[in-house]
């Protein structure tokens, strides 16, 4: 179901208006039910497609059952394995052997943000915070909830018991307006924004993956940079684009789902980029991984001296797998590796800066606006170059890599930084300028709800006419990961 299609949007209005035809909890968990198989339904042609989705889930269930009540740490670790091993299988990854994949097609879409829900909730089950208290219909309710299950946010369990708590909640005028502008901008972003940086970059990197291009030198360098930049820019609007809508619509759902995005390209690490980009994925991967990660080892190194350089081995796994879990296939594995080098070399400079400098000034060094601005442009242009792993096969990946050469990709990589260290502020700057003018909106004399009416109805013009010149909104680009 396309998300920018009328029957998404016919979907979203029914289910909306007969969640709040009654304001019984029960009713509105049947109703959320309903929304939630229908959902389903629509991404498969047979109920045999969804066989294996509903063994997965039957399995998450029981596991969550069996830990709670024995609490066993070897039984906690081999009920990961199995977990885990199941959902390899699968989610059909390239590096295993086609004998033991199931010989029809099935639904793979939210199998991979059902295994975090999942694994959260078997692991606190076992550690004996939040037990599981999920009775099956909210269990399903909570798995596959059809605002979350193709691409988050990565809800968990105790936020959405604090939501059934209110579930019986009324929605006023201030919320319908709230939530309707957050649909609208989502739109904006998804269908407008999206779509010009998707016009852009679909012209830009054509000739760039052409196997007869004409470009050499200095200009396959730059229109390579360009593709990378103008992607990162898709993909950004594209995803945050869709948290907008999924957030807006669960507002009129009783449901207050976390937030995502958070101006990530100020970051000026990738500790920080990934604390504002996709903050949920971010964050399960730090509780359930790094954390555990970082203890073992500790616990597990004799020599004070190492303890520091743990943090580089801890990272480098939990992005590695983080890159990895992206896609099932080889070139995910190398968004993996460069993702993890990348965190392990950046906390390795913060160490030995630390140990040279000294916290101090290592900290007043980081808060002057020239490193600042260095640091801010270098991690925008690494992620958009990993990112490049997410618009190309191996094929292309090597194509690349043997057109530009180290020196090329040295190039493109320290060009792409300097230009987004000097924009970036610049950028910020003239937001903050337009923020300031937005409260004088509300000249005196104008009714608030004539002026938030307008705005409602101007966003929705904007949709149509940006609309009718691409004739069609891009895609959501995360659901193929």
């Amino acid at each position: 179901m396309d998300f920018t299609s009328p029957l998404y949007i016919g979907f979203v209005t029914a289910t909306v208006l007969a969640f709040n035809a009654w304001r019984l909890p029960l009713f509105r968990q049947c109703v959320l039910l309903v929304a939630n198989l229908l959902f389903l339904a629509s991404f498969v042609q047979s109920a045999q497609q969804l066989a294996p989705l509903l063994g997965f889930l039957l399995l998450g269930y029981a596991a969550t059952r069996w830990v709670a009540r024995w609490r066993k740490p070897w039984l906690l670790g081999w009920t990961i394995a199995l977990i885990v091993a199941v959902f390899v299988v699968l989610k059909r990854y390239t590096f295993l052997p086609t004998r033991i994949e199931l010989p029809f097609l099935y639904l793979q879409i939210g199998l991979s943000y059902i295994l975090f829900r999942i694994l959260q909730m078997v692991i606190d089950s076992a550690g004996g915070e939040g037990e599981a208290r999920l009775d099956p219909l909210r269990f399903f309710n909570f798995t596959c909830n059809f605002l979350c299950f193709v691409s988050g946010p990565i809800q968990r369990s105790d936020d959405y018991l604090a939501n059934l708590g209110q579930l019986d909640r009324k929605v006023d005028e201030a919320i319908a307006f709230d939530a309707l502008h957050r649909i609208i901008k989502g739109f904006i972003k998804l269908a407008v924004v999206s779509a010009v940086f998707n016009y852009l970059f679909a012209n830009l990197s054509a000739p760039v993956l052409a196997e007869a291009t004409r470009m050499a030198g200095w200009r396959y360098v730059a229109q390579y940079a360009a593709s990378a930049v103008t992607y990162i820019f898709h993909l950004y609007y594209n995803f945050s684009g869709y948290m907008d809508i999924v957030i807006g619509i669960g507002w009129l759902l009783g449901q207050n789902l976390p937030e995502n995005f958070d101006r990530p390209f100020s970051a000026r690490n990738i500790f920080e980029f990934w604390s504002r980009w996709h903050m949920t994925l971010s964050e399960w991967f730090k509780t359930y991984l790094f954390n555990p990660l970082m203890t073992f080892l500790a616990e597990h190194v004799v020599a004070p001296a190492w303890l520091p350089y743990l943090g580089v081995v801890a990272f480098f796994v939990t992005f590695f797998v983080m890159g990895v879990w992206h896609g099932s296939t080889g070139v995910f594995v190398i968004f993996g590796l460069v993702m993890g080098a990348g965190a392990s070399l950046n906390k390795l400079w913060q160490v030995l800066m630390t140990k040279r400098l000294g916290k101090k000034q290592y900290k007043t060094l980081g808060e002057s606006s020239a490193y600042a601005s260095l640091a801010r442009g270098l991690m925008f242009a690494f992620f958009a170059f990993a990112a490049t792993s997410l618009w190309v096969d191996m094929d292309q990946l090597g194509l690349l890599a043997g057109r530009l050469g180290v020196g090329g990709m040295a190039a493109a990589l320290f060009g792409t930084a300097l230009c987004a260290g000097v924009v970036g502020p610049m950028v910020d700057h003239a937001g903050r300028m337009l923020a300031s003018l937005a409260p004088r909106l509300d000249r005196p004399g104008v009714p608030g709800v004539v002026t938030r009416n307008l705005v409602l109805a101007s966003e929705v013009l904007l949709i149509f006419a940006v609309g009718a010149f691409f004739h069609k909104a891009p895609e959501f680009i995360y659901k193929a990961f």
